[in-house]
């Protein structure tokens, strides 16, 4: 008799590990690593300096939460701009910069979206994501959001980037196990589209940047009432 093929929790958050540390590697084109270790904590919370929070739904509902130190968070940032090609007069040197929390939140669509593709196809499933909430913080701010989780497992794993600067990602989702009863194709994807699609995006956020300012302020501040802060 043939033995059925089982995907845990922590299956699902080995694969968005490496989503994350390939998708900043790539993007980067510096080395980004994870701990082997996995951390079980009892609640997701947004930490400073900057903090990115992530909804996705459909097969299985989640949250990611990615939390980077301000040094994290420049080193991540100023070499993606390099690999862009922006020069060095055209590169936020302070994390508090509205550019700074743009890039992050876009490398974030792009990790989730990698990560939600991948796990979509190997599992046979149907996943959506919401659009990354990006926060610069002072202080930390605990996440209760309405993910309707039956029975819910948190976990951390710890990153670090090629500087040994670290940051930490954050998974919250129902205890679950899927079981592959009858095999079945698994459509594969080009990752280097990825990349492609983010230097399109990045040429059409810079041609309009100059006028998104007050804009940007007014969805921090409308996110920042959300969460009664």
């Amino acid at each position: 008799m043939r033995k059925n093929h089982t995907i845990t929790t922590d299956d699902i958050l080995i694969k968005l590990c490496h989503s994350l540390a390939d998708v900043l590697s790539r993007a980067t084109e510096s080395h980004i690593k994870y701990s082997p270790m996995v951390q079980k904590i009892n609640k997701t919370s947004l930490k400073p300096d900057i903090g990115c929070f992530v909804l996705f739904d459909g097969g299985f509902t989640g949250l990611v939460v990615t939390n980077f130190s301000a040094s994290a968070a420049m080193e991540i940032y100023q070499n993606y701009m390099l690999r862009m090609g922006f020069p060095d007069t055209d590169i936020a040197i302070h994390h508090t910069a509205d550019d700074v929390a743009n890039i992050l939140g876009e490398l974030m669509n792009q990790v989730v979206g990698d990560f939600t593709g991948k796990i979509g196809r190997e599992l046979n499933i149907s996943i959506t994501q919401n659009q990354p909430k990006m926060l610069t913080l002072h202080k930390q701010i605990i996440l209760s959001v309405d993910t309707n989780l039956d029975r819910p497992q948190v976990r951390r794993v710890s990153f670090t980037t090629a500087k040994n600067n670290i940051f930490y990602l954050e998974l919250a989702m129902d205890k679950t196990e899927f079981i592959q009863l009858e095999d079945f194709e698994v459509d594969e994807q080009d990752p280097d589209t990825i990349f492609e699609t983010a230097y399109d995006a990045q040429q059409q956020q810079s041609l309009i940047s100059p006028n998104n300012n007050t804009t940007n302020n007014n969805d921090h501040q409308d996110l920042l009432d959300q969460l009664g802060l």
